[in-house]
């Protein structure tokens, strides 16, 4: 019997529900793999079937009824990426339980946050720290009635607490597993980040999701038996529709990296087919590539550049896109499609060599950036969308394909532009609403079931949709200029020498940047200058201003000259989720920033006229 990539895709058209997708795979590849992980006791690889996954799942689902955990139940999962975490959601889906997941890299605060507000009576953690810090953070967790920890063997018996293993075996064999979900129950709550206040639990049902996979399936159709590297986290949905529901749905194996400190050696080991990722993963490799050149010379760097004008020009001439011409692209049929060739290796190499879909969303991925990669042979496809909309609502194609804009519109997916250029959708991809918020939910549906996203945009002549910045964010100077502050701090964290940037310049005469730096790429500068770096008023010396000044510029060439910094202030304190300054998703949380340096923006204004 065939089973290409087209049936597979089809084959979920009259499947109605997360679960339904992943008992299809079962029946029709019960052999293929499903899921990798690395175990640290073995220090080994283990690779799991879809019919073992299965077998997995059914025993969570018999320990579930025994807790006597009733459908629409919520019930939470603060781990990482693995095994567990699959077999945990699938579960809790078949039963007809909600999945709250918590971000994993999260504060104890804000897990104890969600677990109060969604009423979970269910949580499993990987240790038992995790859930002593979150019992401490002061919210009433009564609701909840068991707490499972995966990584401990033993636990002297305290109130509601139980290992994996004791839990799991707890099953008499004489349960009564519920009846399966339907589409329209929720297969999930999961929290937005919060940049602009306390987090929202959007609730998102079967056919929510579901939809928006057999959506994503028309533009992106992995090959049978692809592999996918998970490192994203599972509470982002991003990650949770395109790298876990997807992949299953469509047979693939999900290989989940050991932690982001291993990245690098795992997209060698596991040679990843398809690659979902946030734009910071990419401009870090570009930034390692720039660095690296830079330490060869200008003969190497001028050759670099050289292939990748070549392969960028091949790239927007197979995708329609004008270039800039010139009498250099003489060369590029013969001698500059060998020498780019030969350098497009090098940036494969980092991803294991096997890439053929790399796919960046949740924020918009730097110009220079897309055209290094695009150049190289490695098109990064752009997507656009949000947790509210399942995620995805549009996404360029391997074969169609703008990097300057979020791509075409996903199937059944509608758009349109409102006032102030807002971006409004509607779809089975949208949400119920938000989670004991009918006062928020209100306001962002309107009665007849468009989504208010909270961002601009437009299309293009092609009828792709373009990312203008977010209506809250855009920073209006006193000039009445309008500036996304994110593509400018975009810009400008491709330099190596800087892991941050904050811009600032609302209702102020210019435009500013709070720069969190590289520790030892700042001792390196700090001697290239000639002042001590262990002295913080060498940050503010006039020379180490002033070079630095004059690289955010260089990094901004691009931008209108009103767009262009023209201060910048220096700390080498990161930026950290502990500290209240970054949401789960490493996203700024802005008036975080400000309250804590708002003497310091002061004085990047100080004699500035208004």
């Amino acid at each position: 019997m065939t089973d290409t990539k087209e049936e597979r895709a089809r084959a979920l058209d009259s499947l109605h529900t997360l679960c339904d997708f992943f008992q299809n795979r079962v029946e029709k590849g019960p052999q293929d793999e499903a899921l990798r992980e690395f175990d640290k006791s073995t220090k080994k690889w283990i690779s799991y079937t879809y019919q073992e996954v299965a077998n997995k799942v059914k025993e969570w689902q018999r320990a579930f009824a025994a807790s006597q955990i009733n459908p629409g139940s919520r019930v939470a999962m603060l781990l990482p990426n693995g095994v567990d975490a699959v077999c945990f959601d699938q579960a809790a889906m078949a039963n007809g339980l909600i999945p709250v997941p918590l971000h994993a890299i999260d504060t104890p605060a804000s897990s104890a946050f969600i677990l109060q507000d969604s009423e979970a009576s269910f949580l499993i953690t990987n240790r038992l720290e995790k859930w002593e810090q979150i019992q401490k953070a002061g919210f009433d967790l009564s609701k909840l009635k068991k707490v499972i920890i995966t990584q401990e063997e033993t636990l002297s018996k305290v109130d509601i607490v139980q290992t994996l293993k004791d839990w799991l075996n707890s099953v008499t064999g004489k349960e009564i597993l519920p009846p399966a979900p339907t589409e329209h129950d929720l297969a999930c709550i999961v929290y937005t980040s919060g940049t602009t206040g306390k987090p929202k639990g959007v609730m998102l049902s079967h056919k929510n999701i579901a939809s928006n996979v057999r959506s994503t399936l028309a533009h992106v159709r992995p090959e049978i038996g692809a592999k996918f590297l998970s490192f994203l986290p599972l509470s982002h949905m991003f990650e949770r529709t395109a790298g876990y529901y997807l992949a299953l749905a469509t047979g693939s194996t999900i290989i989940f990296n050991r932690s982001l400190q291993y990245l690098a050696d795992d997209f060698k080991i596991a040679k990843p087919d398809v690659l979902i990722s946030v734009p910071r993963v990419y401009e870090r490799i570009y930034g390692k590539l720039q660095e690296a050149l830079k330490k060869k010379g200008p003969i190497a760097q001028k050759l670099f550049s050289w292939g990748v004008n070549v392969g960028w020009r091949d790239f927007c001439r197979k995708n329609k896109i004008p270039y800039e011409g010139g009498f250099s692209t003489i060369f590029d049929k013969n001698l500059g499609k060998v020498f780019q060739k030969r350098i497009s290796k090098t940036l494969q190499d980092q991803f294991g060599g096997q890439l053929k879909v790399a796919i960046s969303g949740g924020a918009s991925l730097n110009e220079k950036v897309a055209k290094v990669f695009c150049g190289l042979g490695l098109p990064v496809i752009q997507g656009y969308g949000m947790t509210e909309t399942s995620p995805i609502i549009c996404g360029n194609k391997v074969e169609d394909n703008d990097p300057n804009t979020v791509g075409r519109l996903l199937k059944d997916v509608q758009v349109k532009i409102g006032e102030k250029d807002e971006i409004l959708v509607k779809g089975d991809l949208v949400m119920q609403g938000y989670w004991n918020r009918a006062k928020d939910t209100k306001l962002a549906l309107t009665e007849d079931g468009w989504l208010h996203t909270g961002d601009q945009g437009e299309f293009d002549s092609e009828g792709r949709l373009r990312i203008k910045g977010r209506i809250k964010e855009i920073l209006v100077t006193s000039t009445g200029e309008k500036i996304s502050p994110v593509d400018i701090e975009s810009a400008i964290e491709c330099d190596p020498l800087i892991n941050q940037c904050f811009a600032v310049g609302d209702g102020r005469p210019y435009i500013a940047t709070l720069l969190s730096l590289d520790k030892d790429k700042w001792v390196e500068l700090a001697e290239k200058i000639g002042v001590d770096p262990t002295n913080n008023e060498s940050l503010q010396s006039h020379e180490v201003k002033g070079y630095i000044l004059k690289q955010v510029k260089k990094l901004c060439k691009a931008f209108p000259a009103y767009a262009v910094p023209k201060n910048v202030a220096l700390t080498l304190e990161p930026w950290t989720i502990e500290k209240e300054l970054l949401t789960p998703t490493l996203k700024l949380k802005r008036k975080n920033m400000m309250a804590k340096y708002g003497t310091v923006i002061e004085s990047m204004y100080k004699g500035a006229r208004r």
